[in-house]
Protein backbone atom coordinates (compact mmCIF):
# COMPACT_ATOMS: atom_id res chain seq x y z
CA UNK A 1 0.00 0.00 0.00
CA UNK A 2 0.61 3.53 -0.92
CA UNK A 3 1.94 5.68 2.55
CA UNK A 4 -0.40 7.76 3.92
CA UNK A 5 -0.22 11.54 4.32
CA UNK A 6 -2.76 13.47 6.35
CA UNK A 7 -3.48 17.15 5.81
CA UNK A 8 -5.68 19.40 7.81
CA UNK A 9 -7.28 23.13 6.05
CA UNK A 10 -10.12 24.14 4.67
CA UNK A 11 -11.24 24.02 1.25
CA UNK A 12 -13.02 26.90 -1.08
CA UNK A 13 -14.62 27.68 -3.87
CA UNK A 14 -12.63 29.73 -6.10
CA UNK A 15 -13.84 32.26 -8.73
CA UNK A 16 -11.09 33.64 -10.99
CA UNK A 17 -11.71 36.34 -13.78
CA UNK A 18 -10.70 34.98 -16.77
CA UNK A 19 -7.99 36.19 -19.61
CA UNK A 20 -6.75 38.33 -17.14
CA UNK A 21 -9.81 40.62 -16.49
CA UNK A 22 -9.91 42.68 -13.83
CA UNK A 23 -12.85 42.50 -11.19
CA UNK A 24 -14.64 45.22 -12.97
CA UNK A 25 -14.23 43.68 -16.77
CA UNK A 26 -15.08 40.36 -15.53
CA UNK A 27 -18.82 39.31 -16.96
CA UNK A 28 -17.91 35.40 -15.86
CA UNK A 29 -15.62 33.89 -13.59
CA UNK A 30 -13.80 30.21 -13.99
CA UNK A 31 -15.09 27.95 -11.39
CA UNK A 32 -12.45 25.94 -9.13
CA UNK A 33 -11.90 24.68 -5.86
CA UNK A 34 -8.35 24.69 -3.74
CA UNK A 35 -6.93 25.50 -0.13
CA UNK A 36 -3.14 25.07 1.21
CA UNK A 37 -3.49 21.72 2.67
CA UNK A 38 -6.33 20.06 -0.01
CA UNK A 39 -3.63 20.97 -2.70
CA UNK A 40 -0.61 19.06 -0.74
CA UNK A 41 -2.84 16.26 -0.63
CA UNK A 42 -4.40 16.16 -4.57
CA UNK A 43 -0.37 17.16 -5.61
CA UNK A 44 0.68 14.00 -3.50
CA UNK A 45 -1.74 11.44 -4.95
CA UNK A 46 -0.80 12.39 -8.16
CA UNK A 47 2.58 11.30 -7.34
CA UNK A 48 1.40 8.08 -5.92
CA UNK A 49 0.52 8.42 -2.48
CA UNK A 50 -2.50 8.22 -0.44
CA UNK A 51 -3.08 11.76 0.41
CA UNK A 52 -6.06 11.90 3.16
CA UNK A 53 -7.63 15.44 3.52
CA UNK A 54 -9.44 16.22 6.91
CA UNK A 55 -11.59 19.26 7.06
CA UNK A 56 -15.36 20.23 7.82
CA UNK A 57 -17.58 21.84 4.32
CA UNK A 58 -21.49 22.38 4.73
CA UNK A 59 -23.80 19.86 4.22
CA UNK A 60 -25.01 21.04 0.92
CA UNK A 61 -24.38 21.11 -2.96
CA UNK A 62 -21.61 23.25 -3.26
CA UNK A 63 -19.79 21.30 -0.16
CA UNK A 64 -20.59 18.25 -1.88
CA UNK A 65 -18.89 19.13 -5.33
CA UNK A 66 -15.84 20.48 -3.15
CA UNK A 67 -15.44 16.98 -1.90
CA UNK A 68 -16.23 16.06 -5.38
CA UNK A 69 -13.01 18.08 -6.72
CA UNK A 70 -10.71 16.07 -4.62
CA UNK A 71 -12.34 12.93 -5.13
CA UNK A 72 -11.41 13.60 -9.11
CA UNK A 73 -7.85 13.03 -8.47
CA UNK A 74 -7.75 10.44 -5.62
CA UNK A 75 -7.79 12.10 -2.26
CA UNK A 76 -9.40 10.26 0.52
CA UNK A 77 -12.41 12.40 1.91
CA UNK A 78 -13.85 10.34 4.41
CA UNK A 79 -12.63 12.38 7.58
CA UNK A 80 -13.96 15.18 5.88
CA UNK A 81 -17.30 16.65 8.41
CA UNK A 82 -19.82 17.92 7.11
CA UNK A 83 -22.24 20.91 8.47
CA UNK A 84 -21.77 24.31 9.20
CA UNK A 85 -23.81 27.55 7.02
CA UNK A 86 -21.02 27.71 4.21
CA UNK A 87 -17.83 26.85 1.85
CA UNK A 88 -15.53 29.78 1.80
CA UNK A 89 -14.99 31.99 -1.20
CA UNK A 90 -12.40 33.47 -2.14
CA UNK A 91 -11.55 35.66 -5.63
CA UNK A 92 -8.62 35.96 -7.42
CA UNK A 93 -7.56 38.53 -10.51
CA UNK A 94 -4.68 37.34 -12.14
CA UNK A 95 -1.96 39.91 -12.86
CA UNK A 96 0.47 40.44 -15.38
CA UNK A 97 3.95 42.37 -15.89
CA UNK A 98 4.02 45.18 -13.50
CA UNK A 99 0.21 44.62 -12.33
CA UNK A 100 0.31 42.29 -9.70
CA UNK A 101 -2.53 39.65 -8.75
CA UNK A 102 -5.17 40.72 -6.10
CA UNK A 103 -7.13 37.80 -3.92
CA UNK A 104 -10.82 39.20 -2.16
CA UNK A 105 -11.76 37.02 0.53
CA UNK A 106 -15.09 36.27 1.56
CA UNK A 107 -14.43 33.10 4.32
CA UNK A 108 -16.04 34.72 7.28
CA UNK A 109 -17.89 32.60 8.71
CA UNK A 110 -17.25 29.22 6.79
CA UNK A 111 -17.89 25.86 8.39
CA UNK A 112 -13.78 24.99 8.73
CA UNK A 113 -14.09 28.22 11.09
CA UNK A 114 -17.07 26.85 13.35
CA UNK A 115 -14.98 23.23 14.15
CA UNK A 116 -14.88 21.11 17.18
CA UNK A 117 -11.86 18.89 18.31
CA UNK A 118 -15.15 16.36 19.32
CA UNK A 119 -16.49 15.88 16.16
CA UNK A 120 -12.85 14.74 14.60
CA UNK A 121 -11.35 10.78 15.98
CA UNK A 122 -7.89 11.25 15.51
CA UNK A 123 -7.16 7.59 16.60
CA UNK A 124 -8.78 6.78 13.30
CA UNK A 125 -7.92 9.70 10.78
CA UNK A 126 -3.92 8.88 12.00
CA UNK A 127 -4.11 4.88 11.51
CA UNK A 128 -1.23 3.74 9.21
CA UNK A 129 -0.58 7.85 8.72
CA UNK A 130 3.57 8.57 8.32
CA UNK A 131 3.17 12.17 8.11
CA UNK A 132 0.66 15.13 9.10
CA UNK A 133 0.69 18.51 7.42
CA UNK A 134 -0.89 21.94 7.89
CA UNK A 135 -0.39 25.57 7.27
CA UNK A 136 -0.33 28.95 9.13
CA UNK A 137 -3.91 29.68 7.03
CA UNK A 138 -5.82 27.34 9.43
CA UNK A 139 -5.40 28.72 12.74
CA UNK A 140 -5.44 32.37 11.56
CA UNK A 141 -9.40 31.23 10.64
CA UNK A 142 -10.89 31.47 14.34
CA UNK A 143 -9.65 30.32 17.82
CA UNK A 144 -11.91 26.90 17.03
CA UNK A 145 -9.65 25.96 13.62
CA UNK A 146 -6.34 27.12 15.62
CA UNK A 147 -7.52 24.74 18.77
CA UNK A 148 -8.26 21.71 15.86
CA UNK A 149 -5.29 22.32 14.75
CA UNK A 150 -3.13 21.99 17.94
CA UNK A 151 -5.16 19.17 18.65
CA UNK A 152 -4.16 17.22 15.32
CA UNK A 153 -0.34 18.12 15.76
CA UNK A 154 -0.21 16.92 19.52
CA UNK A 155 -2.19 13.82 17.90
CA UNK A 156 0.36 12.86 15.48
CA UNK A 157 2.95 13.94 17.72
CA UNK A 158 2.25 11.13 20.02
CA UNK A 159 1.57 8.80 17.62
CA UNK A 160 5.47 9.34 16.37
CA UNK A 161 3.99 10.57 13.44
CA UNK A 162 6.59 13.36 11.37
CA UNK A 163 4.41 16.46 11.13
CA UNK A 164 5.24 19.97 9.05
CA UNK A 165 3.94 23.09 8.64
CA UNK A 166 3.98 25.59 5.98
CA UNK A 167 4.03 28.91 8.06
CA UNK A 168 1.71 30.62 5.32
CA UNK A 169 0.66 34.63 6.53
CA UNK A 170 -2.47 35.62 5.83
CA UNK A 171 -2.65 39.48 7.14
CA UNK A 172 -6.10 39.66 5.75
CA UNK A 173 -6.69 36.83 8.82
CA UNK A 174 -4.86 37.85 11.08
CA UNK A 175 -2.97 40.32 12.87
CA UNK A 176 1.17 39.86 13.11
CA UNK A 177 0.94 39.75 16.77
CA UNK A 178 -2.19 37.15 16.96
CA UNK A 179 -0.24 35.07 14.33
CA UNK A 180 3.09 34.65 16.16
CA UNK A 181 1.03 34.32 19.37
CA UNK A 182 -0.64 31.45 17.81
CA UNK A 183 2.22 29.98 15.58
CA UNK A 184 4.98 30.15 18.47
CA UNK A 185 3.06 27.42 20.36
CA UNK A 186 1.81 25.34 17.43
CA UNK A 187 5.46 24.75 16.27
CA UNK A 188 6.75 22.81 19.56
CA UNK A 189 4.95 20.19 18.10
CA UNK A 190 6.30 20.43 14.05
CA UNK A 191 9.31 18.76 13.18
CA UNK A 192 9.47 20.05 9.59
CA UNK A 193 8.78 23.85 9.00
CA UNK A 194 8.50 25.23 5.33
CA UNK A 195 7.97 28.96 4.55
CA UNK A 196 9.30 31.88 2.71
CA UNK A 197 11.23 34.72 3.95
CA UNK A 198 8.01 37.21 4.97
CA UNK A 199 6.50 33.91 6.73
CA UNK A 200 9.11 33.47 8.79
CA UNK A 201 9.72 37.36 9.65
CA UNK A 202 5.92 37.87 10.39
CA UNK A 203 4.98 34.51 12.13
CA UNK A 204 7.61 33.70 14.04
CA UNK A 205 9.85 36.97 14.36
CA UNK A 206 12.83 35.90 12.50
CA UNK A 207 14.10 38.04 9.30
CA UNK A 208 16.25 37.65 6.93
CA UNK A 209 19.00 40.18 6.57
CA UNK A 210 19.45 42.68 3.49
CA UNK A 211 16.34 40.84 1.62
CA UNK A 212 13.80 43.05 -0.03
CA UNK A 213 11.28 40.89 -1.97
CA UNK A 214 9.55 44.10 -3.53
CA UNK A 215 13.22 44.60 -4.97
CA UNK A 216 13.33 40.35 -6.47
CA UNK A 217 16.72 40.77 -4.56
CA UNK A 218 17.84 37.23 -2.20
CA UNK A 219 20.53 36.91 -0.03
CA UNK A 220 21.22 33.71 1.23
CA UNK A 221 23.65 34.53 4.03
CA UNK A 222 20.55 36.16 6.10
CA UNK A 223 18.13 33.27 5.38
CA UNK A 224 21.18 30.84 6.41
CA UNK A 225 21.03 32.85 9.52
CA UNK A 226 17.37 32.93 10.41
CA UNK A 227 17.32 28.99 10.14
CA UNK A 228 20.05 28.53 12.31
CA UNK A 229 17.90 30.61 15.10
CA UNK A 230 14.50 28.92 13.90
CA UNK A 231 16.99 25.63 14.71
CA UNK A 232 18.19 26.27 17.57
CA UNK A 233 14.60 27.30 19.10
CA UNK A 234 12.34 24.80 18.32
CA UNK A 235 14.76 21.93 17.01
CA UNK A 236 12.99 21.79 13.36
CA UNK A 237 14.99 18.29 11.51
CA UNK A 238 14.33 20.55 8.43
CA UNK A 239 13.94 24.02 7.52
CA UNK A 240 12.71 24.97 3.81
CA UNK A 241 12.23 27.99 2.28
CA UNK A 242 11.31 28.59 -1.07
CA UNK A 243 12.81 31.71 -2.94
CA UNK A 244 10.78 34.10 -5.16
CA UNK A 245 12.62 36.24 -7.15
CA UNK A 246 9.72 38.57 -8.39
CA UNK A 247 10.92 40.19 -11.57
CA UNK A 248 7.25 41.43 -12.40
CA UNK A 249 3.62 39.24 -12.06
CA UNK A 250 4.99 37.21 -15.19
CA UNK A 251 8.39 36.74 -14.42
CA UNK A 252 9.81 35.33 -11.37
CA UNK A 253 13.07 33.66 -10.26
CA UNK A 254 12.30 30.08 -8.39
CA UNK A 255 14.41 28.34 -6.13
CA UNK A 256 14.46 27.16 -2.72
CA UNK A 257 17.02 26.71 0.74
CA UNK A 258 16.59 23.62 2.63
CA UNK A 259 18.63 23.17 6.43
CA UNK A 260 18.58 20.24 8.53
CA UNK A 261 21.03 21.45 11.01
CA UNK A 262 24.25 20.82 9.45
CA UNK A 263 23.99 21.48 6.31
CA UNK A 264 22.95 24.13 3.66
CA UNK A 265 21.40 23.50 0.14
CA UNK A 266 20.63 25.80 -2.53
CA UNK A 267 18.66 24.32 -5.41
CA UNK A 268 18.87 25.14 -8.97
CA UNK A 269 16.89 28.40 -10.13
CA UNK A 270 14.23 28.11 -11.93
CA UNK A 271 13.04 31.26 -14.64
CA UNK A 272 9.22 30.86 -14.62
CA UNK A 273 6.95 32.27 -17.00
CA UNK A 274 3.98 32.41 -15.09
CA UNK A 275 0.69 30.90 -15.71
CA UNK A 276 -1.04 31.06 -12.30
CA UNK A 277 0.86 31.01 -9.36
CA UNK A 278 -1.67 30.26 -7.05
CA UNK A 279 -0.71 26.83 -5.11
CA UNK A 280 2.82 27.03 -6.25
CA UNK A 281 3.96 26.74 -2.66
CA UNK A 282 1.51 24.24 -1.62
CA UNK A 283 3.41 22.77 -4.86
CA UNK A 284 6.74 22.91 -3.58
CA UNK A 285 5.65 21.53 0.46
CA UNK A 286 3.92 18.40 -1.16
CA UNK A 287 7.31 17.97 -3.94
CA UNK A 288 9.49 18.26 -0.60
CA UNK A 289 6.64 16.09 1.69
CA UNK A 290 7.22 13.74 -1.42
CA UNK A 291 10.77 13.63 -1.45
CA UNK A 292 10.80 12.68 2.48
CA UNK A 293 8.68 10.31 2.92
CA UNK A 294 10.05 8.67 -0.35
CA UNK A 295 13.29 8.43 1.15
CA UNK A 296 15.11 10.87 -0.99
CA UNK A 297 18.31 12.53 0.72
CA UNK A 298 17.63 16.12 1.51
CA UNK A 299 18.95 17.74 -1.27
CA UNK A 300 17.12 15.36 -3.76
CA UNK A 301 13.59 15.79 -2.03
CA UNK A 302 14.28 19.56 -2.24
CA UNK A 303 15.33 19.54 -5.72
CA UNK A 304 11.93 17.78 -6.68
CA UNK A 305 9.90 20.19 -4.93
CA UNK A 306 11.22 23.11 -6.70
CA UNK A 307 10.64 21.36 -9.80
CA UNK A 308 7.30 20.25 -9.20
CA UNK A 309 6.31 23.39 -7.95
CA UNK A 310 7.91 25.54 -11.12
CA UNK A 311 5.71 23.57 -13.16
CA UNK A 312 2.80 24.03 -11.26
CA UNK A 313 3.40 28.04 -12.56
CA UNK A 314 2.91 27.03 -15.94
CA UNK A 315 -1.16 25.30 -14.79
CA UNK A 316 -4.16 27.20 -14.24
CA UNK A 317 -6.36 26.70 -10.89
CA UNK A 318 -4.80 25.83 -7.41
CA UNK A 319 -4.02 21.60 -7.95
CA UNK A 320 -0.49 20.58 -9.12
CA UNK A 321 -1.30 18.25 -12.22
CA UNK A 322 2.21 17.78 -13.27
CA UNK A 323 2.79 13.95 -13.29
CA UNK A 324 5.91 12.44 -11.72
CA UNK A 325 7.59 11.64 -15.15
CA UNK A 326 7.56 15.76 -16.00
CA UNK A 327 9.24 16.28 -12.65
CA UNK A 328 11.84 14.09 -12.97
CA UNK A 329 12.54 15.37 -16.84
CA UNK A 330 12.84 18.80 -15.49
CA UNK A 331 15.18 17.75 -13.19
CA UNK A 332 17.59 16.03 -15.42
CA UNK A 333 17.32 19.57 -17.55
CA UNK A 334 14.70 19.21 -20.22
CA UNK A 335 13.07 22.76 -19.46
CA UNK A 336 12.80 22.93 -23.25
CA UNK A 337 8.73 22.62 -23.56
CA UNK A 338 9.17 20.83 -26.90
CA UNK A 339 5.83 19.01 -28.31
CA UNK A 340 5.94 15.57 -26.46
CA UNK A 341 5.03 13.59 -29.67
Amino acid sequence: MSKKVVTLGEIMLRLSTPDFKRFVQADTFDITYGGGEANVAAALCNYGLNGTFVSKVPDNPIGQSAINHLRRYGVDTQFIVRGGDRLGIYFLETGASMRASQVVYDRSGASISTVDIEEFDFDKIFEGAVWFHTTGITPALSDKAAALTEAALKAANAKGITTSIDLNYRKKLWTKEKAREVMTRLCQYVDVCIGNEEDADTTLGFKAKDTDVTKGELDLDGFKDVFKQMKEKFGFKFIASSLRESHSASDNGWSALVYDGNEFYHTKKYNVRIVDRVGSGDSFASGLIYGLVSGMPMAEAAEFGVAASALKHTIPGDLNHATLSEVKELIKGDGSGRVQR
